[in-house]
């Protein structure tokens, strides 16, 4: 009779070890997407900002030579992200591969080059704000004063594209918060109600005159274990998603690094080991300050 209860006992242990690690995972998963979310948020929006372009005209006497000279001294400022030569022909073309109807800027033109040569640029992401372009503006017109004519760039995208990515992002944010903190919580729940199973074992192994530190170190130990394998395994669930959702819905495609996928993973296994270790630790101590008369 007490073989079988023994063998139920560890059938139980096991089976609330397993829940416990899979409730981790599934957390951890959900945690996996908020932050690799935030990462592709980030790569998006630095591309959009940089995606800006600003036209720098020169006066009508400057040579196309000169003009190339300047495209050179301009590549080595640290303000842009790309910096191209546009002769008069080349914008004409441009203007004309527009998806918008051009006959009426072309017959404007009559044949004229009505466009002049220019360079065009585009911003690094620190500068492609109002403040930033204003700034690579007045610096160009300072320095070049005799050459340059007009530094052109559409002041409502700048605006809207930082402004949208702002409201977008804080709205993220909340949503990331909320569900980090309800994530938490559920780690913790679930801990303690594995323990929960285990609190007359606790509470044995004191009364017979173990210390707490002799009781809590094989569960702190496996809390450990526990949430090394709950990274992995929600690590896995969410590399699946990205590839899922890079490869299959060809759609949608996530810009994540190297580097962003090594802070990712060093975070997860961080989180899983930290929340399951201290939600181990409290309920534990939970458990041993108790009273018999209060485990049932």
């Amino acid at each position: 009779m007490s073989t079988s209860a023994e063998k139920y006992s560890k059938r139980g242990v096991r089976t609330s070890y397993v829940s416990t690690v899979i409730g981790i995972s599934l957390v951890l998963f959900v945690i996996s997407i908020i932050i690799g979310g935030s990462f592709a948020l980030k790569s998006i929006q630095k591309q959009a900002k940089e995606s800006l372009q600003a036209d720098i005209f020169f006066k009508p006497d400057f040579s196309d030579a000169d003009i190339k000279q300047i495209e050179q001294e301009l590549r080595t400022l640290p303000y842009f992200k790309e910096v191209k030569y546009v002769d008069s022909e080349q914008a004409i073309n441009e203007i004309k591969g527009l998806d918008q109807n051009p006959s009426d800027i072309l017959e404007i033109l009559n044949g004229e080059i009505a466009i002049p040569t220019n360079i065009s640029f585009h911003p690094k992401e620190e500068y492609a704000d109002l403040e930033g372009m204003k700034k690579i503006k007045e610096e160009l017109l300072s320095k070049y004063a005799d050459e340059i004519d007009e530094v052109h760039y559409n002041e409502e995208s700048v605006s809207d594209v930082n402004l949208g990515f702002k409201r977008f992002v804080f709205l993220f944010a909340f949503i990331a918060i909320l569900l980090v903190v309800v994530a938490i919580a559920m780690i913790n729940n679930t801990i303690r109600l594995a323990l929960y199973s285990q609190r007359f074992l606790i509470k044995t192994m004191q009364l017979v005159g173990a210390t707490s530190r002799y009781i809590k170190k094989p569960f702190l130990t496996k809390s450990i274990i526990q949430g090394l394998i709950s990274a992995i395994l929600g690590l896995a669930l969410f590399m699946l998603l990205v590839y899922i959702a890079d490869n299959v819905m060809e759609v949608i495609e996530i810009a994540l690094s190297l580097k962003m996928l090594l802070v990712l993973f060093a975070i997860i296994f961080t989180v899983g080991v930290l929340i399951s270790y201290i939600s181990t630790w409290f309920a534990l101590n939970k458990y041993l300050r108790m009273k018999v008369n209060d485990l049932y």
